[in-house]
Parts: C-alpha cells; sequence; structure tokens
C-alpha cells in the first residue's frame, strides 16, 4: 500500500498532497492572491510558496495521520506542458533576482545561463544544502521561479527521509486525479487552466494531443479580461468573472475563432481590451454582460472541438480537468453536448480541479507502481514538458 507525498507549485496555488492507493488522505493548499488589476509575477510567487510550504508540508502530514517513515515516494511537478506568454513575467530564483533570456515567440527560446548552485535560507534545510547535487534547470516561458522553489523542497525531503523520487507532468497530474475522483475510464479530455487548453485522449500509452490553443490558454484569457475590469483576484479572478455572468443579461458579439481543433483567444481578448471601457462608459453593456458574452464565447469554442475530437475517437466520456474546469457554466455547455451524443460528463469541484498537491501524488502513485524513478541528476524544471511527451505505462 504505497503511499506518495506530492508537491504542486507551478502557478499561484501550492500544495501537498497524501495519496494511498486511491485515497486522498490530506490536500491543503495556499493561494497567492494580488491586488485587482494586476497579475502574479513569478518571484513574487516563488517566495510566498517558499514562506508557506514547510507548513502545508507538516499539515498533509498531521491530516493524513502519518509521518515520515510512513511515506514511499516524494512527487513533484516537474514542468507545465503548453504555450505561455511572459508579457508581465520575470524571473527570480535563489536568493538573488536576475532577467533570464525570454522569449517573445511561442516556438523559439534563446538559452538561459545554467545554475551551478541552489541556496534557500528560508526553507531551514541549511545542513543539507551542501549535499544538493548542482544541476542546471532548463527555462522557458513560465513559471519558472516558483516550480523550482518547489523542486528544490521536494529534493531535499526525498534526500533527507532517503525516498525516491518522482518528477511528475502537471497536465498528467490534472489527468490522473481527474480519473481518480470521477471514475471515468477512457474519456476525452478537455485541459483548461491558466496555462494550457488542449483536448486529449490516450492512445498506445500516450495522452494525445488533439487540439490547442494556438497562443494564450482560455484561463489566461479569463485573468487578463478581469484585469481591464479591475475585478478581484480573490479567490481568484475566474470565480468572479462567473458569479458576475450569472447577472448578465445582454450578448455582445466577440470574435469566435476555431481553427480546425485548434482555438485561439488573443484576438478576443484584443478586442475586448480595446472597446470594454468604451462600451461601458455609454451605457452598451454592463461589466457583468461582457463577462457573460466572454464565458458564452470562449466556452462554446472549447465545446466545439472538444465533441470533434470525441467524434474521432468515438468517445462516450469527456472529463474536464483544470482550474477553468470547476466552471459550472462550462460544466453546463459540456453536459448539453454529451447529452446530444448520448455520452456521459465528468467533472469535479475546485477541491480537485484547481491545481493542488493530491493530482501530483495520484499521478506519482501510478508512476512509482509502474516502476518509474527520477534520478536526482534529472530532477529540474522545465517549461516546455508538453503532456504527449510523457509514456503512460501504468495504462494499458
Amino acid at each position: 500500500m504505497p503511499a506518495v507525498l506530492g508537491f504542486e507549485g507551478s502557478a499561484n496555488k501550492i500544495g501537498v498532497g497524501v495519496v494511498r492507493d486511491g485515497a486522498v488522505l490530506a490536500n491543503p493548499r495556499r493561494t497567492y492572491v494580488t491586488p485587482p488589476g494586476t497579475g502574479f509575477l513569478p518571484g513574487d510567487t516563488a517566495r510566498h510558496h517558499r514562506a508557506v510550504i514547510l507548513d502545508l508540508l507538516q499539515e498533509a502530514l498531521t491530516e493524513a495521520g502519518l509521518t515520515s517513515q510512513d511515506i514511499d515516494c516524494i512527487a513533484y511537478t516537474k514542468g507545465i506542458a503548453g504555450r505561455l506568454t511572459i508579457e508581465e513575467h520575470t524571473w527570480s530564483l535563489a536568493r538573488s533576482e536576475w532577467p533570464a533570456a525570454l522569449c517573445y515567440h511561442h516556438y523559439t527560446t534563446t538559452p538561459a545561463p545554467p545554475f551551478t548552485s541552489l541556496t534557500f535560507p528560508s526553507l531551514v534545510f541549511p545542513s543539507v544544502c551542501r549535499i544538493l547535487t548542482p544541476i542546471s534547470i532548463p527555462l522557458g516561458p513560465g513559471m519558472g521561479a516558483p516550480l523550482v522553489s518547489v523542486a528544490v523542497v521536494a529534493r531535499t525531503v526525498a534526500q533527507l527521509w532517503n525516498k525516491p523520487l518522482l518528477g511528475v507532468n502537471h497536465c498528467i497530474g490534472h489527468i490522473e486525479m481527474g480519473r481518480l475522483i470521477t471514475g471515468a475510464t477512457s474519456p476525452t479530455v478537455l485541459y483548461v487552466s491558466g496555462g494550457n487548453t488542449q483536448v486529449i485522449a490516450y492512445s498506445e500509452h500516450r495522452y494525445r494531443i488533439f487540439g490547442e490553443t494556438i497562443d494564450i490558454a482560455v484561463g489566461n484569457c479569463l485573468d487578463r479580461f478581469a484585469r481591464v475590469l479591475k475585478i478581484s483576484n480573490d479567490p481568484s479572478p475566474g470565480y468572479n468573472i462567473e458569479q458576475m455572468a450569472k447577472r448578465g443579461k445582454k450578448l455582445v458579439e466577440l470574435p469566435y475563432t476555431v481553427k480546425g481543433m485548434d482555438v485561439s483567444f488573443s484576438g478576443i481578448l484584443s478586442f475586448i481590451e480595446d472597446v470594454a471601457q468604451r462600451m461601458l462608459a455609454t451605457g452598451e453593456c454592463t461589466p457583468e454582460d461582457l463577462c457573460f458574452s466572454l464565458q458564452e464565447t470562449v466556452f462554446a469554442m472549447l465545446v466545439e472541438i472538444t465533441e470533434r475530437a470525441m467524434a474521432h475517437c468515438g468517445s462516450q466520456e469527456a472529463l474536464i480537468v483544470g482550474g477553468v474546469g470547476c466552471n459550472l457554466r462550462l460544466q453546463e455547455m459540456m453536459e448539453t453536448m454529451c447529452q446530444e451524443r448520448g455520452a456521459r460528463l465528468f467533472a469535479t469541484d475546485e477541491r480537485f480541479c484547481i491545481d493542488n498537491g493530491a493530482m501530483i501524488a495520484q499521478a506519482g502513485w501510478e508512476m512509482f507502481r509502474a516502476g518509474h524513478r527520477t534520478p536526482l541528476s534529472d530532477s529540474g524544471i522545465t517549461q516546455r514538458y508538453r503532456t504527449d511527451e510523457v509514456e503512460v505505462t501504468w495504462r494499458d
């Protein structure tokens, strides 16, 4: 009965979860919340994560009723999968802040300087800093600083407790948690979050990507729209947009961009950024109308490409994962599509849709039982770890 401890901290959520044989024993989480009209920078987010991660670790063990001796494996988020934008990002790593070479095109990167050592005094592990294997951290667009902060803790805990280490793909964590909680067997997966938008189906030991965003993620579109209207980030901009949309009465025509199996959200965001204040000032619509219209438009795009993937695969199951997946209006629209196809929809609530440690622990549990291990020398992080790169040896 292996028990796996999972660390997740790739964005503004940080969580530590414990899973044992299909049971979630603990899943505490904290959120870094910024003022309305602002996003979260990697450096500030990493400092938040470093300040709370040890308390979360102790909280998870206490809630699970376990000690370090009861843990069989340490899992952590090794990387995220999507095409990520970086206009608001600077990097903060280790003890000093410095600008890494950033990429302004989705398909090319400029190599950033490697790290030869990592030191995090705030982790209260000064005695083990000398035993951390020097590694080169591959950097690209994305939340590098939070990922590194959490990875260092995972590596340190694994060495202190003499436990094997497992680096987990972020999207795979979402999928495996969704399958565990809902009981879906072989669904077409709609993965929607702040950093990724993909339609996925399993085939021959890979989670195959049938369609995805060609620019920004749907969650990023919603978050940046919230900044235009100065909508609160507490508990999250997406949740507050959802509540405001329920009071919207007018559907404003917005750009609808589906290209085959792919979608684009940058155009609709640019349009709203350009016209929102004028439309609000002249009384053409209300903030609630804009929230309603944005949700209806982008969710319709997602439903369309998901249905097309289900038709291609002959699938009778659809599973929504990722932070945007807890939006009840998206679930309602997907449910309508599934009913019309004679299919079944699976979804979870905010406990498991939003980034959490248990999803990394669950994916780690599957990988651990299948014989996977991550050598310390290969325990870095990356922002170019796509979903279909992972060999899924734990499924038939």
